[in-house]
């Protein structure tokens, strides 16, 4: 084994200190409903994305394109 260990070796080993001090992750529940909010910054986004046409392609990748106006 190298000297050095992987960072993700390095990082995992950190995250198991500090869960001494601040505990295990949080986990919620999947049970209770999901929300949407429609504030503008939604609206704007489905606004621009108005303007896209998505196309798939036979192995299932997905891209898009501009839609043409007539």
């Amino acid at each position: 084994m190298s000297a050095k260990d992987p960072l993700s070796t390095r990082f995992m080993q950190a995250t198991g200190r500090l869960r001494m001090f601040f505990g295990p992750a949080q986990r919620g529940s999947t049970a209770g409903p999901v929300v949407y909010r429609d504030d503008e910054a939604h609206r704007v986004r489905q606004e621009e994305l108005q303007q896209w046409t998505v196309v798939r392609n036979p192995d299932g990748s997905t891209y898009l394109t501009p839609k043409r106006e007539p």
